[in-house]
């Protein structure tokens, strides 16, 4: 295709240069540069892509797409917006063939239970045969096929890639989690959604945005940006009542034109629950939604997941599935990894790996977990380094509140001080007046333990609890590795678990 089509998908401040010429591909990568390919300099936090303009020429670009003008080689191809992201997620689409057009597009923001919400979705989507594809925090995953997650939405030229890659291979539906960095930067400019999804706001990823208003800013626009412009015939918005933000979303879409959904425990929502029963082999009851009724059972544990199953419920709704074919998808997700991910052991211990990373994520899963047993709740956790410091003591607080015995231990400590990070924590649990205990100190009563090694962590808390207890390991989840100074090393939580509960068993 010829550069001069591309100019025809928005509003250009200038371009010069052979706009006839073929265009070969795109990038954003100078390195990756290869003759023919248009060149989008990127201005970002740290390196603006501007100054790596004469080495994409070196490489045999076609042209460049910039802000502003700089110093390149006369007879340069150039093609000036106002919003180089925007520009290439448009044109991205326009190069792979718009492939979100002929399939069933779901986003899914929010700052907790996005994941499982995803995974809902997937299996209620698999129900109805509408051979679904994932991209999200996990991994993507597509016909069989996984590939590794390095964000949870990629840059907007891999995810066209991969949504016609998709598409190629059979692909009829794709439920993508959407985070608040990939709306504020254009990520998902040129997708086309059918349905969106709120979960909930609540306190994370402040090292990136300015204030809680300027999050919800930024979750908000999927639905009042990118959804509002999709060319789908039908498209609708299922949003979490009984969060604050999320009200305030519905009052924003009122006259949107979107058809909207919402849901949550109370009974004047659209989706509610009629009759649940909870417990430590699962969730099942009947849902009411607009005027149907759904019998539904699940083996996802707790409150939050509930929530997670209403959701995903109401996406069904928006694309028409009957009831039966919904339930038969919730049904057959039996876990989603690390979320309430139970590692098995025959201790008569319940040890169950979580991603709660935030305040109100930490909250619920242990509001969730204090039902299904009757005896103390053990809980290891940290927070990762070079993020938010102000959610350290406040989740601290809520663990030791929540909590019998706690030991507390680095997450990803990156390129802080894992002592500092627990000392910020250890403010919150003293608020409480928990007692710290020493390494001999017994195991009877409620208190934490200060252990930097999370392995070492780890063993002390399956090795304090007893039967009928539940420990709870929360904080990294699926995550398979541990980031300290500048190093990735291997850590799994689930696996460090089952190495230590085995020991246990066989001393």
């Amino acid at each position: 295709m010829r550069l001069r089509e591309f100019l025809a998908l928005q509003e250009i401040e200038e371009a010069e240069g052979n706009l006839d010429q073929e265009v070969t591909g795109l990038t954003y990568d100078s390195r990756q540069v290869r003759v023919g390919e248009i060149f989008f300099a990127i201005p970002g936090e740290k390196l603006d892509g501007h100054e790596f303009i004469p080495r994409a020429l070196e490489r045999g670009a076609a042209g460049v797409v910039v802000t502003h003008k700089a110093s390149w080689p006369p007879g340069t191809t150039w093609i000036r917006t106002k919003n180089v992201r925007s520009t290439m997620g448009l044109w991205g689409a326009h190069f792979y063939g718009r492939p979100s057009w002929r399939m069933k597009l779901v986003g899914v923001t929010g700052t907790n239970g996005k994941t499982t919400v995803a995974y809902l979705v997937e299996s209620i989507l698999s129900a109805a045969g509408l051979e679904p594809g994932v991209i999200g925090t996990i991994n993507y995953r597509y016909r069989g096929r996984q590939v590794p997650s390095h964000h949870t939405t990629p840059e907007s030229l891999e995810l066209q890639s991969l949504l016609a890659e998709m598409e190629t291979t059979g692909a009829q539906s794709v439920v993508m989690e959407v985070s608040s960095h990939a709306l504020v930067q254009e990520r998902v400019r040129g997708i086309d959604f059918d349905v969106g999804i709120f979960t909930n706001l609540s306190r994370d990823h402040l090292d990136y945005h300015a204030s809680m208003d300027d999050y919800f800013s930024a979750k908000s626009k999927l639905f009042t940006d990118y959804l509002k412009v999709s060319v789908k015939p039908k498209k609708a918005a299922v949003i979490y009542a009984e969060d604050a933000r999320g009200r305030e979303l519905l009052d924003k879409l009122r006259d949107s034109g979107l058809e909207t959904w919402s849901y949550g425990e109370d009974s004047e929502w659209d989706i509610h629950p009629v009759t649940v029963q909870s417990d430590v082999a699962g969730l099942r009851g009947r849902l009411e939604f607009k005027g149907r009724h759904l019998d539904f059972s699940s083996p996802l544990l707790g409150a939050a997941n509930l929530q997670n199953i209403m959701g995903a419920a109401g996406v069904g709704g928006c694309l028409e599935l009957p009831a039966n074919v919904i339930a038969e998808g919730i049904q057959q997700l039996t876990s989603v990894p690390g979320r309430l991910e139970k590692v098995e052991n025959n201790l008569g211990v319940s040890v169950l790996v979580d991603y709660a990373h935030t305040p109100d994520a930490l909250e619920k899963v242990l509001g969730a977990v204090r039902p299904l047993t009757q005896r103390k709740v053990l809980t290891i956790f940290g927070c990762g380094g070079d993020r938010d410091r102000g959610k350290r003591p406040l989740m601290g607080e809520i663990a030791a509140r929540l909590s019998d015995l706690l030991v507390l231990t680095s997450d990803n400590p990156r390129t802080e001080d894992p002592l500092r990070i627990l000392a910020e924590i250890e403010d919150g649990i003293q608020q409480t007046g928990l007692k710290r205990f020493g390494d001999d100190s017994p195991q009877t009563e409620r208190g934490y333990w200060v252990e930097e090694d999370r392995r070492a962590a780890i063993r002390i808390g399956l090795r304090a609890a007893q039967r009928g207890d539940l420990v709870l390991i929360a904080g990294k989840g699926h995550e398979d590795y541990q980031i300290i100074g500048a190093k990735r090393i291997h850590f799994d939580d689930r696996e460090v678990a089952r190495e230590e509960l085995s020991q246990i068993g066989s001393a």
